[in-house]
This record gives C-alpha cells, sequence and structure tokens, in this order.
C-alpha cells in the first residue's frame, strides 16, 4: 500500500488496488468508453484477479474497456442493462461462461443508488410482467404491479471524475456523469481516479457532484486514451451538378 499520509492519495492505481482478489464484486463507471476509469481497469487486468462479478452498464464495448477482462476470462458474472455492441461479452454468455443479470437500464441505476443510500430494497413498476420479474416478488400500488428489486452494494466501485482533491471529492465532466456517481456511492471501497487534482477546497462546493465520504482511495491520472466506439454512417449520394 502506498498511501500519501494524511489523506486518501494514492501513488496509483495498482496502489490503490492492492487488496483486491478473486471473487470481487466490482462497480465500475462509465457508459459505453464514456467517462471510463482507463488505468484502474488496467490495473486489474494486470493484477489477474478471476471469478469477478462486474456491474456495470455494459461491462466493455468493441472489445475495450472492460471488455479486456472479459478477453483475459477474469470474470465469472455481469450485471449489466446492454449487452449489444460488445461481442466478447455475448459470445461468454452464450456460451454458458460468463453468467450475464440484465436489467433495466434505470432499474440498475438505482439498485447502485439504492447500495449507496442503504435502501435494502425497492419496488418498481419498470419489468413489471416480463422476464425481469421472473422469481421476485410482485406488489400492486396505485394499481400498477410492481417488481422488488435489490440494492447493489459490491466490495469495490472504480470511477473516474475530472477534477478531485485528496479528500475524494469530485466532478464530473458532462457525459461522463452517467453512472460514476452511482458507482462510487455503493461501493464498499471506492477508488476515484481524477484527471486533475486540485488543492482540498479548490472545488467550489456547487461543483462537488459527489461527496468525498462515498470516496476511499484517489489516485491522479492525467492522461487517458479516451477510446470512442466505432461511428458507421451512411454513404453521402454524390452532389448533382
Amino acid at each position: 500500500m502506498d498511501v500519501t499520509s494524511g489523506t486518501k492519495l494514492y501513488a496509483s492505481a495498482e496502489a490503490a488496488l492492492f487488496d483486491l482478489g478473486d471473487g470481487a464484486a466490482i462497480a465500475v463507471g462509465g457508459f459505453g468508453l464514456c467517462g471510463n476509469p482507463e488505468a484502474c481497469i488496467r490495473a486489474i487486468a494486470a493484477r489477474g484477479p478471476r471469478g469477478l462479478t462486474i456491474i456495470s452498464n455494459n461491462c466493455g464495448n468493441q472489445g475495450q474497456g472492460l471488455a479486456v477482462l472479459l478477453q483475459q476470462r477474469q470474470v465469472a458474472r455481469v450485471i449489466c442493462s446492454f449487452v449489444g455492441g460488445n461481442p466478447d461479452l455475448e459470445r461468454q454468455m452464450l456460451a454458458g461462461e460468463v453468467a450475464v443479470e440484465l436489467n433495466p437500464q434505470g432499474t440498475l441505476a438505482e439498485r447502485l443508488r439504492a447500495g449507496g443510500a442503504g435502501i435494502p430494497a425497492f419496488y418498481t413498476p419498470t419489468g413489471a410482467g416480463t422476464v425481469v420479474a421472473e422469481g421476485k416478488d410482485l406488489r400492486e400500488f396505485e394499481g400498477r404491479p410492481c417488481v422488488l428489486e435489490t440494492a447493489l452494494r459490491p466490495d469495490f466501485a472504480v470511477v473516474r471524475a475530472a477534477r478531485g482533491d485528496a479528500l475524494g471529492n469530485l466532478q464530473f465532466y458532462r457525459t461522463a456523469r452517467n453512472f460514476n456517481p452511482l458507482a462510487a456511492m455503493a461501493g464498499r471501497i471506492t477508488i476515484a481516479e481524477v484527471d486533475e487534482l486540485v488543492p482540498v477546497g479548490g472545488l467550489d462546493p456547487d461543483d462537488v457532484h459527489l461527496p468525498g465520504i462515498f470516496v476511499q482511495r484517489v489516485v491522479h491520472v492525467p492522461e487517458h486514451a479516451d477510446v470512442i466506439e466505432f461511428r458507421t454512417t451512411r454513404p453521402r449520394p454524390a452532389q448533382g451538378g
């Protein structure tokens, strides 16, 4: 463990993930490849734990991001809302090599938020009458059937923020705010990699999107690849004279 005394700041993602082992459940911020904690994902891949449960919107995309953990056969289970665009997850799911629990996207977000808020379960009309409701408690509220969904409280969460201080107060950049705050809230141990490390007090309180109480470890990562999904467009018709 390599931590700066009196703060939550670690020298590297590898150092901050020193106690992540086989069988861990990990919530990962990001939506597709937007807002991915790239350094933490690389560190988990290099560390090599097996039998992981990954909680993520789609566990990588187009062979990138979290897909590297699938490619290295480190993942046993995925809790997500979307498989399309992730051929590694699709292939392993269909082969029975990785268990996949699909959630409606809003339900997945609320399960993470509930975990961070200390709410053990909640009812939602989303998914009632579909395969999502199979095996779950159903109740009717105001004439609508609702499904009982349980909160998610993973062992670890890894997230990426645009700016943060050594106490874990975080500010996210635009769309990268997606699942990052919710994942951070849910994790028992949350590691945040920040693009820009600012002095404590350097963030205006109105700009703090997530307070440091939800973050246990901070890593300064100033450079990212920021890969994007493939863009496909139809050919433009030839312009007439």
